[in-house]
């Protein structure tokens, strides 16, 4: 038996290992792809070129590993592009595995795909980044509109075109003032102007101090003193600043739009109320200016608002402001639980506190209304403990205050996170756009 078995294993090719007899394997051919014909024998005539046509209408794209299937009709929607115009995407075919073969980011696959299917509708994949998408965009060449059209819709929006084609003295100006980072010249300005606004802040929280409070609210040398005249000295450079901007602006009826532009008027209109009062009461200080001196002091809290002018030169604070204007229906959402809440938990401490209260002792709320400012300090888990629960109940009370005010500040967190992350992928993009046209420009330059 076990002689047969030996014959029947040389006569088949297969020696044992370590046989003098052994014969080196040949390496085994690749398999050729296979063909409709080769299964005519196994389908009907029918049946056969209905899977034949079946299969020569669909088109595979295989992106890094990832192969989708579509039919050319799908593509052929937008011909313009890499994919709809069978000539340019010929140059990624591959006839052994009959697939287009493209060694691009595989997560953008599908969402560029869907832009065909869906006959233009584009949506970013959450997470794939801004420009990485964008790339993939301009490679697969679905045109300058679409990614355009795309960036409006990330909140990117267009380049500001409008400051850059300028070559007038106007756009100059305007490039000088409002990109820092245009020239030398400008970054020294925008340092110039962060020196002045931290001036005037520090001016206006020193003159609070007691040793110069009382010599600053005297009005018969209030306008002697030397914080009128780091006052004055700020103020003209901040006018200076906001009638050379309103001059280079390229769009007069856009230039009030802006927060920041609002804040610079806002910002010296205080000072020249305060300085036309006083020389309209012809220098009786115990006159007009006197009986405006509550209304004057009052205006003067205005100056605060020059702290945003800090944001003009802070891309981490543009960032932040625009996050909370974008996230604003969130915050909406935040302040209507948060009333909601807080004249529940108020309305309750003070019934139960009411119906406990010992004879003996006297409860903390004694309004409804007076409890609104415990509910708030509640909520936010600040506790000052002016005021506080004494009874059982009203400690209850207290505690399912407190972890209902963490449950609804802890509800827009993680939107108004994304809102960010959003806004910095967007920067980013930016950042990399900017990058390449100064490489284009300085190639450019080169070949010249």
């Amino acid at each position: 038996m076990e002689a047969a078995l030996i014959s029947t294993m040389d006569c088949a090719g297969g020696d044992q290992k370590g046989s003098p007899w052994a014969q080196p394997r040949m390496a085994r051919p690749r398999e050729a792809p296979p063909r409709w014909s080769d299964f005519q024998r196994d389908l009907t005539e029918e049946r056969r070129l209905a899977e034949y046509d079946h299969r020569r209408c669909r088109i595979v794209i295989n992106v890094s590993g990832l192969k989708l299937e579509t039919q050319p009709e799908t593509l052929s929607r937008f011909p313009d592009t890499l994919l709809g115009d069978p000539a340019r995407r010929r140059q990624y075919y591959d006839s052994e595995r009959r697939e287009y073969f493209f060694d691009r980011h595989r997560p953008s696959a599908e969402a560029i795909l869907a832009f065909y299917q869906t006959g233009g509708k584009l949506h970013r994949p959450s997470e794939v980044p801004l420009d990485v998408f964008t790339d993939e965009l301009r490679f697969f060449q679905l045109g300058d509109d679409v990614i355009e059209k795309y960036r409006r819709k990330e909140g990117c929006g267009a380049a500001s075109s409008q400051i850059l084609t300028r070559d007038d003295c106007f756009g100059k100006l305007w490039l000088f003032l409002e990109i820092p980072n245009s020239s030398i010249w400008s970054k020294l300005y925008a340092v110039l102007c962060v020196g002045f606004i931290l001036l005037s802040i520090s001016s206006l929280c020193l003159e609070t101090l007691p040793s110069f409070s009382e010599r600053a609210q005297n009005p018969e040398v209030e306008f002697t003193t030397e914080f009128f005249w780091i006052e004055t000295v700020c103020v003209a450079w901040f006018t200076l600043e906001v009638v050379l901007r309103f001059v280079a602006c390229p769009s007069k009826k856009n230039y009030f739009r802006s927060v920041l532009n609002v804040f610079d008027v806002l910002a010296i209109v205080p000072y020249f109320i305060t300085v036309s009062v006083v020389l309209a009461s012809n220098g009786e200080t115990s006159g007009l200016y006197r009986k405006a001196s509550l209304t004057l002091r009052l205006m003067r809290l205005v100056r605060v608002l020059r702290i945003f002018k800090l944001s003009r030169y802070s891309e981490g604070l543009k960032m932040m402001g625009s996050t909370l204007a974008g996230s604003g229906s969130d915050i909406g959402m935040l302040l209507v639980f948060m009333v909601i809440l807080v004249i529940l938990f108020a309305s309750a401490i003070y019934y139960v506190e009411q119906l406990q209260q010992q004879e003996d002792s006297e409860s903390h709320f004694s309004s409804i209304p007076d409890a609104f400012w415990w509910a708030i300090v509640t909520m936010v888990t600040l506790g000052y403990g002016d005021t506080y629960p004494q009874t059982g109940a009203g400690k209850f009370v207290g505690s399912l205050c407190a972890l209902a005010g963490i449950l609804t500040i802890s509800l827009p967190v993680p939107v108004i996170v994304t809102q960010f992350d959003r806004l910095y992928n967007q920067k980013i993009e930016k950042d990399w756009e900017e990058s390449r046209k100064k490489e284009a420009t300085g190639d450019n330059e080169e070949v010249d």
